[in-house]
């Protein structure tokens, strides 16, 4: 493969993480440090700073505060929610994309993201190869949700496991204070796949988690629930619940109370509020005291719980982009392959086709769920348990996390 020369973009996109910097870094770094990318831009808000021409030069950035992005949550470029066109109804877009890429001699596109960033990402790789024009286009995956398909896990997902594993840990502690019982229902994120919410069994593995805890991957039956719920009420004084806000009833449709409100920019339903609708039902029908709490986006940006296995990890895919990017490859999502050294956990990048990664979704297998429907096996805690290892060392300022300052300096 011959050799490459030319400038590199790293966008970010869609939700964040609290290590989602973690894997930019990975790529402003390692691409600082190749011999054939002469320049390295960061997108402004994802594939929006690509077409409003807005990129940050970031060799003008201090090497110090990039490297603080390793322990720095949220997307520190910006990030988007930008649903672009099938070129063959509507190519405006790509032909700016294109423009853009030319006035900058941009030669390598590495987008951060998810399902729906993969998309775009798959999207500009085929129109570039289409208009003849040389780019090597990398996806870096990123998502909470853990369901990108063909990766055994998803960079972000340990991290907010690890937070919700944690929290549920803290409230469980804390709702059973009183003389008097109480039930407590979580909702944690979750659309259509059900791997964080699963999260909440770490918790119940150590002793002080969940009692129950519904997924997405299987069919919401409101009386069921509230049978299970009375059934470890009687028996333990108290009960603990932990819900995706995603979970349906049979018909598919969402138990939220919100899931007719807006919708973010790929038409996804925007869920909440589950925890208090179904506070209210188990009120209404047993007559307890209820409390429902929702995670929200703290499960996401908690950088504090995050697991240094995932912050490596996330590195290790930026880094894994850019080296497969220079030696040759395009078109392609970096992955993980789990494995085993001398019997311990160990992870190693693999190369995925965009077109095979883009709008699929990874769902928690239907076996590791109980017969129940109320619960996971221990097949989640072997597969969980591994990824939310280590304590990262945070950078701290009086105390408080010193996260990374960039300057922003826009290429001209």
């Amino acid at each position: 493969m011959k050799e490459l020369k030319g400038a590199c973009i790293i966008g970010q996109s869609g939700g964040p993480t609290s290590v989602i910097n973690a894997s930019a870094y990975g790529v402003i770094r390692t691409a600082l440090d190749s011999d054939v990318i002469t320049n390295v831009y960061g997108a402004e808000h994802g594939i929006k700073g690509v077409l409003n021409d807005r990129l940050f030069d970031m060799s003008k950035e201090d090497a110090g505060e990039l490297e603080l992005l390793k322990y720095t949550p949220s997307s520190a470029l910006g990030s988007c929610r930008y649903k672009m066109k099938d070129p063959d109804e509507d190519d405006t877009d790509y032909k700016r994309i294109l423009e853009v890429f030319k006035k900058h001699d941009v030669r390598y596109f590495f987008y951060n993201g998810g399902n729906d960033s993969m998309d775009t990402c798959n999207k500009i790789s085929k129109f570039m190869q289409k208009s003849g024009y040389e780019c090597r286009v990398m996806g870096v995956p990123k998502t909470i949700d853990n369901d990108l398909f063909g990766t055994d896990h998803c960079p972000g997902y340990a991290s907010a496991a690890k937070y919700i594993a944690t929290s549920c840990m803290e409230v469980y502690q804390d709702a059973r204070v009183y003389d008097t019982g109480m039930i407590c229902i979580i909702e944690i994120m979750g659309r259509h796949a059900g791997w964080l919410t699963a999260a909440a069994a770490l918790a119940a593995e150590y002793g002080a988690g969940p009692d129950l805890i519904y997924l997405p991957e299987t069919d919401f039956d409101m009386e069921q629930f509230l049978s299970d719920v009375a059934r470890v009420y009687k028996e333990r004084g108290n009960c603990m619940v932990a819900v995706s806000e995603g979970i349906h009833y049979a018909d598919g449709s969402f138990v939220s109370e919100a899931k007719t409100s807006a919708t973010d920019g790929f038409g996804h339903a925007q869920l909440g509020g589950l925890a208090a609708l179904l506070a209210n039902v188990v009120k209404e029908k047993l007559g307890v005291k209820v409390r429902g709490i929702e995670l929200s986006l703290l499960q996401r940006c908690g950088a504090h719980l995050a697991s240094e296995t995932d912050i490596e990890e996330s590195f290790m895919a930026g880094k894994a982009a850019v080296e497969n990017a220079v030696a040759g490859m395009t078109d392609k999502m970096v992955a993980f392959e789990r494995g085993e050294i001398n019997g311990h956990y160990a992870c190693k990048t693999k190369l995925l086709n965009l077109t095979d990664v883009a709008n699929f979704e990874k769902k928690v297998p239907l076996d590791w769920i109980n017969e129940a429907h109320n619960g996971v096996t221990h097949d989640f805690i072997d597969y969980a348990l591994p990824l939310i290892q280590g304590e990262p060392k945070l950078p701290k300022e009086d105390s408080l996390p010193r996260f990374a300052r960039l300057k922003k300096v826009l290429a001209k």
